[in-house]
């Protein structure tokens, strides 16, 4: 996959049906996004009130071309009465997984964040199991602070997370 014209984007109203299957569909999903079924028009219901983009929690579609690959997704943490920072994540459909779309999805994210909030930390959580994404956000430049105990509950048992950080003023590979 050329990697060159992927993007982030917003959501136009015509992008919605494919989020649905995130929420309706375990294997699009995935073994660590499927948390069992959800609301599929949670996001149609949201999409007049802000689009999916607002302050305290935003959503972009990753694209190239006219492909849906996936999305990424951010949300405020209020860390004191005067800080905050965001928490992000990433979804991919299953074709686009494998190939370096959410290494170069989420190192577009980090920049973006960067760039154009006033933040200084990002952070991303992960399952301890998923390890291929660890990678991707130790290639990205992320610091591992530590394992959350029985952090989510999944597929009948709760699961250890990994918690990794980003400053801004961190270097980026």
């Amino acid at each position: 996959m050329d990697l060159d014209g992927l993007v982030l984007r917003p959501f136009r109203e015509d992008d919605l049906p494919f989020l649905r299957g995130f929420v309706t569909d375990p294997e699009i999903a995935g073994e660590f996004g499927w948390h069992g079924y959800g609301d599929p028009y949670r996001w149609e219901r949201r999409w007049p009130e802000d689009g999916l983009l607002s302050d305290d929690r935003s959503m972009m579609l990753v694209a190239n071309g006219d492909a849906r690959l996936g999305f990424v997704a951010w949300s405020k943490v209020v860390a004191s009465r005067v800080t905050h920072y965001y928490s992000f994540g990433i979804g991919l459909h299953p074709d686009a997984r494998g190939k370096g779309v959410g290494t170069e999805a989420q190192r577009q994210l980090i920049r973006y964040l960067f760039d154009y909030s006033q933040v200084h930390r990002l952070e991303a959580d992960t399952e301890a199991e998923n390890i291929a994404e660890q990678r991707v956000l130790e290639k990205l430049g992320l610091t591992r602070e530590g394992v959350i105990r029985a952090a989510v509950f999944r597929d009948g048992a709760w699961r250890d997370g990994i918690r990794y950080s980003i400053l801004r003023t961190d270097p980026r590979p």
